[in-house]
């Protein structure tokens, strides 16, 4: 009618309600006997992903979805590097193709996860947007997505929604309780090994690792002045074979810089599987090279 001003917080409100309408079909509430219940993402048809670190050692769980049905789910794959796991049920309803949102600073946000009953909603903005990085155990996450909102344990694993409706990816709790989101492109990339092999395969060398400072005598002729201690060498690992020592420094893989334990997890992605790989050391004073042929990670 002619006049009549639209309360904008209705508006607001209504929009909100709608958005929570259309995502409750993608929630799921995972239930594994004698633990706490947590959040799920239906990805596609007969697939629920989930954040990793929240379902140590679990092979079976009942999975609830939003409208009420429930489903036997098993542990279809797990991977700690992205910190996604993927558990396969059947017969559920395909949840269609999932628009990808591009993450803004600002933007507001919407995270959902499973309530004791019915679906939960947390309503936040984007605190920040990073590139690309390496998690300490080799994975590659596509963005660092920061959102600034609460979330409980239980409502980790949830999908994570633009105001526009399109998918950010799901939740994770990040250092001191920080709300952060894994990709959809992470999750998307992780998605079929973890489905046909049950995980990524990634480059292994076998070496513990702790960051040093090179002595200053010998900085000049390491080129470095910041390199990794080599505590220990697996036994039979490549490091072992390449005649790799404790007590070495580790200066360099493949002509780049190493002074921490991640920047050499960026180096052993699934792709440095099989092949060589130059590793520059500082041994007693000398600065030698040996090459290593990098090996897939043993499985945890």
């Amino acid at each position: 009618m002619p006049g009549v001003v639209q309360d904008p917080l209705r508006g607001l409100s209504d929009a909100l309600v709608e958005r929570a309408r259309r995502a409750q079909p993608l929630v799921a509430r995972i239930e594994v006997e004698g633990r706490p219940t947590r959040s799920g993402t239906l990805w596609r048809k007969d697939v629920v992903v989930a954040a990793e670190q929240a379902f140590a050692r679990v092979q079976e769980a009942k999975v609830v979805l939003g409208d009420g049905s429930s489903f036997a789910a098993h542990l279809a794959g797990r991977d700690s590097g992205t910190n996604v796991v993927a558990l396969k049920l059947d017969g559920t309803p395909n949840p269609g193709p999932l628009a990808a949102a591009e993450p803004h600073p600002g933007a507001l946000a919407l995270a959902f996860g499973a309530a004791g009953v019915g679906v939960s909603v947390r309503l936040g903005v984007i605190h920040s947007v990073g590139p690309a990085w390496h998690s300490r155990a080799g994975g590659r996450v596509d963005r660092r997505i920061i959102l600034d909102m609460r979330m409980s344990g239980r409502e980790e694993g949830g999908p994570v929604f633009d105001a526009g409706g399109g998918l950010l990816g799901i939740s994770t709790l990040g250092p001191r309780r920080r709300v952060l989101v894994i990709p959809i492109t992470t999750v998307e990339g992780v998605l079929e090994p973890l489905l046909s092999k049950g995980r990524v395969e990634r480059g292994w060398l076998g070496l513990a690792l702790q960051p040093v400072l090179v002595p200053e005598a010998m900085q000049a002729a390491a080129g470095h002045s910041r390199g990794l201690m080599i505590m220990g060498v697996a036994k039979d690992g490549p490091a072992a074979q390449a005649g790799v020592l404790v007590g070495d420094i580790l200066l360099t893989i493949g002509g780049e810089s190493v002074g921490r334990p991640t920047m050499v997890a960026q180096r052993l992605g699934p792709e440095a599987v099989g092949q060589p790989s130059e590793l520059r050391l500082l041994r007693a004073g000398t600065v030698l090279s040996l090459t290593a042929i990098v090996a897939t990670r043993p499985s945890e």
